[in-house]
């Protein structure tokens, strides 16, 4: 039998366990598996696929991206999943997808010190509505390739994307969600915009990261203990 209004506690449970989801890091999961710096320490500091790219590792970099926007797409199909049986209406599950996009701005198991959340918020999209997200994306990809800047890029699918949803959708509550993602997107980006108006931003592959240091053992003894 069918639950026609899910109860405030499993709302929450299910809002905090998207939120553990966009949590995970996977650029910092991905370096560490692959043998790589942490991405905190390098380049832009971002823990994403741009700055994992300056290691010059660009299956890594693909890793990290079909991760980040991955917890996203994961989050919500799993709320649009649940949603016939427990009665989860179109807010909730647009609520379930922002929950996914701030763990990954501020994740619990890193100190609340994340990335800027362009992968994940363009899982978000595409899972709650894929016209909206192949719009969004499609901006991404148009002004990445004309100007090599990925933060340019993200600015401007951020601040498109409550336009598209206008257009798409008109007005209504689920606007305020997709506008609230996209002013966090370009909050998060701040120094960036700062950089791009010194002229002073790094494009997409550049600003590589530095190699480690080999290490030196020292030569064997010959003879003796």
């Amino acid at each position: 039998m069918a639950i026609t209004e899910p109860s405030l506690a499993f709302t929450v449970a299910l809002v905090l366990l998207a939120y553990l989801i966009g949590s995970v890091p996977f650029a910092v999961v991905v370096s560490k598996l692959m043998g790589l710096q942490d991405p905190r320490s390098y380049g832009s500091k971002n823990p994403g696929a741009t700055n994992v790219l300056r290691t010059g590792n660009k299956k890594a970099a693909l890793f990290t991206l079909l991760g980040d926007v991955g917890k996203g797409v994961l989050a919500v199909l799993l709320a649009r999943w649940l949603a016939p049986s427990l009665g989860l209406s179109d807010m909730i599950i647009m609520l379930v997808g922002l929950a996914a996009f701030i763990g990954h701005l501020y994740p619990v198991f890193h100190g609340f010190k994340g990335g800027k959340g362009v992968a994940t918020a363009g899982g978000v999209l595409l899972a709650l509505n894929p016209l909206h997200g192949l719009a969004v994306l499609a901006t991404w990809l148009a002004v990445a390739f004309l100007t090599r800047y990925s933060s340019l890029a993200a600015i401007t699918a951020a601040f498109m994307a409550p336009i598209y949803w206008q257009l798409f959708y008109g007005i209504d509550a689920r606007a305020l969600v997709v506008l609230f993602i996209a002013a966090l997107l370009v909050w998060r980006h701040r120094e960036n915009i700062n950089r791009l108006l010194k002229g002073k931003e790094s494009k997409i592959g550049g600003n590589k990261a530095p190699k480690p240091p080999k290490v030196k053992y020292p030569p064997p003894r010959v003879g003796g203990h």
